[in-house]
């Protein structure tokens, strides 16, 4: 898994430098970091729906797609402020054994 990672990584780093017309990913970076941000709520949305979808059908196709969807334009998100698909991993394996419980109560309230 970290090796599709490590090579979408590296394709969205690529991107940055460029021509918008020449892929998408080089025109969402161009947008901004708003349009960025937009695009994972869209597709956070769109995951939603397709969940709520797959309960009731019993079929995950379109969960499966919209779920791709909102990992890469998270993906791209990272990516536009510097961060790898790695650190993301690094934290959930942080994570591994604790309970969900402790590790909330252990964060800083925000100001």
């Amino acid at each position: 898994m970290s090796d599709t990672l490590n090579r979408l990584a590296e394709v969205l780093e690529s991107r940055k430098g460029a021509s918008p017309e020449s892929s998408y990913v080089a025109s969402l970076y161009h947008k901004g970091l708003n349009k960025i941000l937009e695009k994972v709520g869209e597709e956070a949305v769109e995951t939603i729906i397709a969940a709520k979808d797959a309960a009731q059908s019993g079929d995950s196709k379109d969960l499966i797609y919209e779920t791709a969807d909102l990992w890469f334009h998270s993906l791209v998100m990272l990516a536009a402020l510097g961060q790898h698909p790695q650190a993301v991993l690094d934290e959930l394996e942080r994570r591994f054994g604790l309970s969900g419980h402790a590790e909330k109560a252990a964060r800083k309230p925000s100001a």
